[in-house]
């Protein structure tokens, strides 16, 4: 049997397993002081059930006109996810060419499982363990 070559790996290779969530009740305060953070990219809004409502990015923010407006109505999942089985070459490739940096990573149900995050120089990608070391959770 031929070896997996390092495009043909499956997103789940690379993702991080700890993301940061909030849940949907999270307030608009809330999300923009966590955008305060340069590092932060996305914030995933995860239902109780570890389903994933939307995904926000900073961008998504000047939208938002209401600190009470609920938060899972900001953002969107569309071009902002990824499955767990998706090719990760064709993933990275997809993340480059649009300047993005992270992709949920959600099961067939809507579950959420990771995120794959894009280093800084585009060659790599995060990983538990150096996320562990910094003490950070990956956003």
């Amino acid at each position: 049997m031929a070896r997996e070559t390092a495009a043909e790996r499956p997103v789940a290779d690379a993702m991080v397993t700890c993301p940061k969530t909030h849940g949907p009740r999270s307030g608009l305060e809330k999300i923009r002081v966590f955008f305060e953070d340069d590092h932060v990219h996305v914030a995933l809004i995860v239902a109780a059930d570890g389903r994933l409502v939307t995904t926000i990015e900073r961008s998504d923010l000047a939208a938002a006109t209401s600190s009470s407006a609920p938060i899972a109505n900001l953002g969107t999942l569309i071009g902002r996810t990824a499955g767990p089985a998706d090719p990760l070459g064709a993933v990275t490739a997809t993340l480059l060419r649009e300047g993005r940096r992270r992709l949920a990573v959600v099961d067939g149900s809507g579950r959420l499982l990771g995120l794959l995050c894009l280093k800084r120089d585009g060659t790599g990608y995060c990983s538990d363990e150096g996320i562990r070391e910094r003490g950070d959770t990956p956003a």
